[in-house]
Parts: C-alpha cells; sequence; structure tokens
C-alpha cells in the first residue's frame, strides 16, 4: 500500500508540474491578442483584448485561476472559435482514445504470442526471418506505413475509402473496419520493438539458475518458459509497452493527418497555427494525464508480476 501511494503522490506532483509548465510556456510564447486582431490593430484594441482576456493580470494569478476551473471541468473558452473548451475537446478526444487503445490492442495480441514463439525456436526459419523482418520494419516511420496501408488497402484493393471518415461514423462495423489501417500504422514498429525485446528478454531469463533448477525438477523447456522465465521475462516488457502507449499518442497525431481523422491531433495542430492557447493547454494536460495514469497502472502490473518490487 506504501509503494502505491508514493506513486499515487508522484503521479499528482507530475500532473502539477507539467500543468504549470504547460501554462506558462504558452504564455511566453507570445500575445494571442496579435492573431485575434490582426498586425493592424491599434495598441489600444490590444489592451483593451488583454484585459477581456486577463492576459494582462500576474502569470500565477491566472495559472490559479486556470487551475482551479480545469479541476472543475471549465477549460476555457477557444480564442478562435468561441466555443467551450471541454466541448471541443470531448467531441475530438473519444477518437483519438478509440485509435490509440485498438493500436495498444493490436501491438499486446501480435506481439507477446510472436516473441514467445520466436524465442522458443531460436535460430530456426522463423527467428531469422523475424529477426529481418524486425530491423525493416522498426526502421520505416509509422507516417510511411500509413500511406502505404492507404495505397495499398484503401486505393487499390478498396477495403476502406481514405478520408471518408465522417461518413463511416454512424456505422460501428465500418467505423472499426476504418480505424483498424490507422492503428495497425502505428502499432507496426511498436510490434516489431515488442517482439525483439521479448525475445531477448526470454532468452536471458533462461539461461539463469532458476531455470536449471526447473530442468532438475523434471519440467521440460515449454514448463520452465511457462512457469519461471516469461513472467520475469515480462516484466521489462511491461515497461516498454507503457512507455509505447504514450508515444501511440504522439503518433496518433500525426496518423490523424495521413488517414484525415478528426482527432485530437489535428485539434492541437490547428490550435497551435491559431495560437489558441486555452485549447492547446487543455490538449496537453489531457495527454500528460494520460501518460501518467498509464505508467501508474504499469507500476501495480509489476507488483503482480513481481512482488519483490514492493520491498524494494
Amino acid at each position: 500500500m506504501k509503494y502505491l501511494i508514493q506513486k499515487f503522490c508522484t503521479l499528482i506532483i507530475t500532473l502539477f508540474i507539467v500543468s504549470f509548465l504547460a501554462f506558462a510556456a504558452f504564455q511566453l510564447i507570445g500575445d494571442p491578442t496579435t492573431a485575434m486582431l490582426g498586425t493592424n490593430a491599434t495598441p489600444e484594441q490590444i489592451a483593451e483584448l488583454q484585459h477581456t482576456l486577463g492576459l494582462d493580470r500576474p502569470l500565477l494569478v491566472r495559472y490559479g485561476e486556470w487551475l482551479l476551473h480545469f479541476l472543475q471541468g471549465d477549460m476555457g473558452v477557444s480564442y478562435s472559435y468561441n466555443l467551450p473548451v471541454a466541448d471541443m475537446v470531448g467531441e475530438k478526444l473519444p477518437i483519438t482514445f478509440i485509435l490509440t487503445m485498438m493500436a495498444f490492442a493490436l501491438t499486446v495480441v501480435v506481439s507477446i504470442p510472436l516473441g514467445i514463439l520466436t524465442a522458443r525456436r531460436e535460430g530456426g526459419v522463423l527467428d531469422q526471418a523475424m529477426t529481418v523482418l524486425d530491423q525493416v520494419v522498426m526502421s520505416i516511420p509509422p507516417f510511411f506505413i500509413g500511406i502505404l496501408l492507404t495505397c495499398v488497402f484503401g486505393l487499390i484493393l478498396h477495403l476502406f475509402q481514405p478520408g471518408n471518415f465522417d461518413a463511416v461514423r454512424g456505422h460501428p462495423l465500418q467505423y472499426l473496419g476504418f480505424m483498424l489501417f490507422p492503428a495497425l500504422s502505428i502499432a507496426i514498429p511498436r510490434i516489431a520493438m515488442t517482439v525483439k525485446m521479448l525475445r531477448s528478454s526470454i532468452l536471458e531469463q533462461m539461461g539463469q539458475d532458476y531455470i536449471r533448477t526447473g530442468y532438475s525438477r523434471g519440467l521440460d523447456k515449454s514448463g520452465v518458459l511457462w512457469r519461471h522465465a516469461l513472467r520475469n521475462a515480462l516484466i521489462p516488457v511491461v515497461t516498454f509497452i507503457a512507455v509505447s502507449v504514450a508515444e501511440m499518442v504522439a503518433g496518433s497525431i500525426v496518423i490523424e493527418q495521413v488517414f484525415s481523422i478528426p482527432g485530437i491531433g489535428r485539434l492541437l495542430l490547428a490550435s497551435i497555427a491559431n495560437r489558441d492557447f486555452p485549447v492547446v493547454q487543455a490538449i496537453v494536460v489531457i495527454l500528460a494525464l494520460w501518460v501518467v495514469v498509464v505508467n501508474f497502472i504499469a507500476d501495480v502490473l509489476y507488483q503482480c508480476i513481481d512482488p519483490r518490487i514492493r520491498l524494494n
């Protein structure tokens, strides 16, 4: 319990620091009133808008008010659209969440069995083929994989229609079918990396002394793998997959541009271009919350996999 409390406190402190840095950074980048009024605005007009937006007050005062409202669910009002930021983010966030979770599910479902299989058949044809394939896939950026999938499965095989997201939104099966390809674009490089890491981790564990003890008890290779080695081998892999979730969120921002998906990534890039700081601040904090919570869940899983972590 003490371990979890320490991790939870770390989570809160991390979010507090991230929220302050995000707020301060965007306040110091530049004055959004210039983008809102144009370059021909008079100093009087700029001063009046700054007063209306509260930008003429001290930074810490503005941050305190923003944080208090944010915790109450009020993320402010968009400078560009004059709409509540919570409504804008709430409309886009589920799309990115589904995309990221599909990429995460594909990574886990595909990489763990492949990693185990290649480790069991070390030096075999499958192991050698996967080693070459891993190196090739890891060298290709996700956005280029997205372009290839769009050309092959969209333009040639017509399994989905690129840029037709709005038409499939109301049809669950078509929606998931459309989202499968951008999710694959994000997941494929992570699958290659996870397979390589899990294979190496299993082979490392199979050379430990406790594995030889398992053999002495009459267990075969499959027995010591499933009953002993795999549990310890998964510890660094769980860490890697948790970090991968954060990278998948970042990858989804790029992939949403490739597949014309109106998710949180497109909203973030448009808001940065328009200097719509309330929207950008809210998205940055939400993404930070996403990453920190995933890492917290990973810490909990560590305890389930290896109880020694609690003692350390």
